[in-house]
């Protein structure tokens, strides 16, 4: 289809002339070939017109409801169709926790993680901001909360449509998404490891690279 637009698209008004002569019969007559083209040309036109009009609309429109209570429906790229995330300092630290900890895991496995910093604010057993429960420990040997903040790697966002898309993720998540996946977990760990505070703690899900646990009291 894009090499017939392509080609179609190309042909002006006196290359459609030339083409012109007799088409298929319809209802006992023929439709001259230029005017065909030209219906054909015309349709292609207007289907991009509409296919640009519905991408930068869903580009532009706000974050309802509704989108806040679907966003685990949504794709990867429907996410990438939302308006670009701003917000202040706590909405910063949350948006980077998940790039760092999240980028690579599906829309459920952003939201996840997302929901155990978010958890860990309203418990009484950590601090009482994003910032402040992303960065505890930061510095203390062994005692970092979150492993990209004391790994002793960058910290430097490079792949800045992955960032936006989290950062989008991480808007939603403090605009009121219900946190229906990690059963009120407080606590995860890769799949590539098993640290001993997990005896402590109970297991509530297993979402992609990551296994989530909560308090036992």
């Amino acid at each position: 289809m894009a090499q017939e637009r392509t080609a179609l698209t190309a042909l002006n008004a006196d290359r459609l002339i030339d083409l012109g002569g007799s088409g298929s019969p319809v209802n006992g007559t023929s439709r001259p070939r230029g005017n065909r083209l030209h219906a054909e040309v015309s349709a292609l036109n207007r289907a991009d017109a509409e296919a640009s009009m519905l991408v930068s609309s869903a580009q532009q429109r706000a974050i309802s409801a509704e989108d806040r209570q679907s966003i685990l429906s949504f794709s990867p790229e429907e996410i990438d169709l939302l308006p670009v995330a701003r917000g202040g300092d706590e909405f910063k630290c949350l948006a980077e926790a998940l790039y760092f900890e999240a980028r690579g895991e599906s829309i459920a496995g952003m939201v996840a993680v997302a929901e155990v910093i978010l958890n860990r604010v309203e418990s009484d057993d950590f601090p009482d901001t994003v910032c402040k429960v992303v960065n505890q420990g930061t510095g203390k040997l062994h005692q970092c909360q979150f492993s990209y903040t004391c790994d002793g790697r960058s910290d430097r966002i490079r792949n800045q449509a992955a960032y936006e898309r989290v950062a989008k993720v991480a808007r939603i998540m403090m605009d009121g998404q219900p946190r229906m996946l990690t059963g009120g977990a407080t606590h995860y760990h890769t799949l590539r490891v098993r640290p001993r505070w997990t005896k402590n703690l109970s297991r509530t899900a297993r979402i992609g690279a990551h296994v989530f646990y909560r308090n036992n009291a």
